[in-house]
């Protein structure tokens, strides 16, 4: 069985490796640090962590007077408050002046389970999406996390960084080739295309594989970055198979689908499904139930690929 692990716990993990590398690092965080894993930093380097406590706009808002001042800002809280509670100050202090903050999100879509629907946000790609300037990455497995993190606190600008609560299969090794705005092709295959991102990565591998038993040959393409998107790698897909499915843990309204079918109608139409979050709330849960009640498995995703 692949190795697993949480993308907030590789979050965890890198931001040491970071606060080593950059003395003008400073991370910040809503309460929340044990489970957005950013503990670890304030024990390395509490001079440079502040949690600013329950008030998740005060918290993106003196992220912004820290990254004026020169210091590169990760600040962490659940999707649900960061890309909800603080859009308006994240649109308008953040976004507006390309502050250098790095919103690190943690515990994204329906796998925050007995959270409930309060707590999951099937929104927040769709809402960072539309911010001028905003990049936006939602990473696959914790190798791709610490890759994509080091990158986005190298360069200068916003960033949202969203970041699951449990634990997934490793799909990349140390030596792999990730970058910021470049999809990767995960599996080759000459039928039928999935771009996946985030949690589904891995389901769409899963639904590759049984595919392939009935004899369908399914590519499958790591859109780990949302914006800036790939339009290379997806109109390849579009001109070399019959079809794309793309698969997200969050709404089929303004997410990855919609992002790629953006791209896809307006230079090489082909017909597409997708998979997501219909347009509903959660509620309270194990993960894996959730996953199958509201569509994001790779059962789903092989029903998909069929319906094409």
């Amino acid at each position: 069985m692949a190795e697993k692990m949480a993308t907030r716990q590789a979050y965890g993990q890198v931001l040491v490796e970071l606060g080593q590398q950059y003395d003008n690092l400073v991370v910040m965080d809503a309460d929340l640090s044990k489970s957005t894993m950013t503990a670890d930093f304030s024990k390395n380097f509490p001079e440079r962590f502040l949690n600013m406590g329950i008030a998740e706009q005060n918290l993106y808002g003196a992220a912004t007077g820290l990254a004026m001042s020169g210091k590169i800002v990760c600040a962490s809280t659940f999707a649900m408050f960061a890309a909800g509670r603080a859009f308006e100050i994240i649109r308008n202090s953040i976004g507006y002046p390309h502050a250098n903050v790095k919103i690190c999100a943690t515990h994204a879509g329906i796998t925050v389970g007995e959270d409930g629907a309060s707590h999951q946000t099937f929104e927040d790609i769709a809402l960072m999406r539309t911010i001028p300037g905003m990049t936006v990455i939602n990473p696959g497995d914790g190798v791709s996390a610490k890759a994509l993190i080091r990158q986005a606190v190298a360069f200068v600008g916003p960033a949202y960084i969203r970041l699951g609560r449990a634990a997934v299969p490793m799909i990349y090794n140390e030596n792999s080739s990730i970058e910021i705005g470049k999809g990767n092709c995960v599996r080759q295959g000459k039928d039928y295309t999935v771009i996946a991102t985030g949690i589904m990565v891995n389901e769409a591998l899963i639904a590759a594989d049984q595919l392939a038993k009935e004899g369908v040959d399914v590519r499958v393409i790591d859109m780990h970055t949302i914006k800036p998107i790939d339009k290379e790698i997806i109109l390849k897909a579009a001109a070399e198979t019959k079809g794309i499915v793309t698969a997200e843990e969050h709404s089929v309204i303004g997410g990855l689908g919609a992002a790629v079918a953006e791209v896809v109608v307006q230079n090489a139409p082909v017909k597409m499904a997708f998979v997501g979050q219909k347009d509903t709330f959660g509620e309270s849960g194990k993960p894996d139930e959730l996953k199958e009640k509201y569509g994001m498995t790779a059962a789903d995703i092989v029903a998909a690929v069929k319906s094409l």
